[in-house]
């Protein structure tokens, strides 16, 4: 299933080509519906949880005594066989629980998630953009859309002549419109954005060819 509609497309890729007219510089969008599924998230929250349970047990003990002589054999095994089902009960519930993307995500730590997004990012250029043209010009532009984060990766000529702070309004551009509910906007927003930087570090010369496909790449 397509991330954007045909009509969300084109404008991505126009808005690449009119980019791309003012800079030898090559520009590579890319749009993810996520940058990992988290597994590891949906583990620890019902581990947690199951060692909540055993330290509630242990502060709180569900056993009987008998007498002043310690615990009954009877009330032992019982005790045990209750912390047992409570155990598995709350793992499953919560393992369950986070079988549901939207609350997984919820529940990931934003580094976790920047992390994850940032070693997509990577991969992606790697896979697509680095070392694809001579001149070693090509950047990245990459959005995780669950995620709402946003990552730009750029090659060696880029990253030596373009401090990373001049990334920003390009960066915020995105995420805004994202979180807006108009991916497509936010791309071509942060795409205008990253062209007129392009021209002003690494403008267009005579030598200037298309190296990379201006479409937009869907993950």
């Amino acid at each position: 299933m397509s991330l954007l509609d045909g009509a969300g497309r084109d404008a991505v890729a126009a808005a690449v080509k009119r980019a791309e007219a003012g800079t030898d510089g090559e520009i590579v969008t890319v749009l993810a519906e996520r940058s990992d599924a988290y597994h590891d998230v949906a583990l620890h929250y019902p581990v947690a949880a199951v060692l909540a349970v055993t330290a509630i047990a242990a502060i709180h003990p569900p056993l009987l005594m008998v007498g002043d002589t310690g615990w009954g054999d009877w009330q032992l095994e019982q005790g045990l066989f209750a912390l047992l089902v409570a155990q598995t009960v709350t793992f499953l519930v919560v393992r369950f629980a986070l079988a549901w993307m939207p609350l997984r995500l919820k529940l990931t730590p934003r580094a976790t998630k920047a992390r994850r997004v940032r070693r997509q990012a990577v991969r992606a250029f790697r896979l697509g953009a680095d070392r694809r043209t001579k001149a070693h010009e090509a950047v990245l532009l990459y959005l995780s859309l669950d995620e709402h984060l946003a990552e730009i990766v750029t090659d060696s000529a880029i990253h030596r002549r373009v401090p990373n702070e001049a990334w920003g309004e390009a960066m915020a551009a995105l995420v805004d419109e994202v979180r807006a509910g108009r991916p497509a906007a936010g791309l071509i927003a942060a795409v205008d954005r990253i062209g007129t930087v392009l021209a002003e570090h690494v403008p267009r010369t005579e030598m200037d060819v298309n190296e990379l496909p201006d479409r937009l790449i869907e993950l």
